[in-house]
């Protein structure tokens, strides 16, 4: 497989973990899991009164195109029952595409690098675990580069492993 590309998941609504874990096995066939970071228990960003996330970033080796890779993840999260009722309010599981290779893309419904992921700890801090160097091509910066530029503000906890089952809040 040719193109890495890092995705933001996260969940609010349900078994979170499961949530997550279902969503990381349905990427497959279309792509390759290459690593998994920790889960992170995170407080909701911009619509605050909502439970927390548990929040993951994945690593993957895909053939898709990255418009191909979106309508696949699109597809995934209706099929696991997103329901779009509200812009960044609760849900089920949430799939973002934070970089694809190097690449840049700014298309109507498709942006990459994320535009935001740069101001997210609950993106860059599961990020820079298992991709420090990943690099954001218009930024110039790395993961790591990126979250230590981060004022506080955003609570983000490390969970002991990739499979614990925080509580539901």
């Amino acid at each position: 497989m040719g193109n890495t590309a890092y995705l933001s998941l996260g969940s609010n609504l349900g078994d979170r973990a499961a949530n997550l874990r279902s969503a990381i096995a349905q990427l497959a066939p279309a792509s390759r899991v290459t690593a998994i970071s920790s889960l992170y228990e995170t407080e909701p960003v911009e619509v605050v009164d909502q439970s927390w996330f548990l929040n993951c970033v994945v690593a993957i080796e895909t053939e898709l195109a990255p418009e191909d890779l979106l309508q696949s993840l699109l597809t995934l999260e209706r099929f696991m029952g997103r329901q779009r009722l509200s812009q960044k309010g609760p849900r089920k599981i949430d799939v973002d595409i934070l970089l694809y290779d190097d690449r840049v893309i700014d298309q109507p419904g498709l942006k990459v690098p994320h535009p935001a992921m740069h101001r997210r700890r609950f993106v860059l801090e599961p990020l820079a675990e298992i991709a420090p160097q990943a690099c954001h091509p218009l930024l110039h910066k790395t993961a790591r580069e990126m979250l230590a530029s981060l004022s506080g503000g955003q609570i983000v906890r490390k969970l002991n492993s990739k499979t614990d089952s925080a509580t539901k809040r």
